[in-house]
This record gives C-alpha cells, structure tokens and sequence, in this order.
C-alpha cells in the first residue's frame, strides 16, 4: 500500500504536468498553489521516508519552478537597494 505523503506526491507531480502544458497566462494561479503547497509536501515526505526522499523533493521543487523563484528574488533585491518598490 502507497503512503500518503507519496500518493501526494505523485498527485502534486500529475497537476505540475498539466499545468505545464496550460498558456502562460494561465499557469499563474495554479502554479502558485503548487508552490504554496509543496513544503507540506516535503515535510511529509521527510517524515515519512527521510532526508534523501526531502531532498529530491527540494530538489525538484527548485528545479521546476526555478525562473518565477529568481524573478521573485530579482524582484526583492531591487526593492531593497532602491529603498522601495519601482514605481
């Protein structure tokens, strides 16, 4: 019998596909619940099969959703040398 932190998982893989193949203008509000609601899925997994089993999920997380992370943090680092938000 499957766990349920990994049936999650596989869940959580089957939706990041379809909503990969969704226009870009749509990808946004799913993608951003797959994004909120992958590190309960990494601690689950890590509770329920250890480091190495978190860490390819971490792995994977960074991995897909690495350019909204980076613009996300580009977005940060600008508002904090500028003193503010860009107009």
């Amino acid at each position: 019998m499957m766990s349920l932190s990994l049936l999650a998982a596989v869940v959580w893989v089957l939706c990041a596909s379809v909503v990969a193949f969704l226009p870009l203008r749509y990808q946004r509000p799913p993608g951003l619940l797959l994004l909120l609601v992958a590190p309960l899925l990494i601690w689950l997994l890590y509770r329920d099969f250890g480091l190495l089993a978190a860490g390819f999920g971490l792995f994977a997380l960074l991995s897909m959703f690495r350019k909204p992370l980076s613009a996300l943090l580009r977005r940060a680092a600008v508002g904090r040398e500028t003193g503010g938000p860009r107009p």
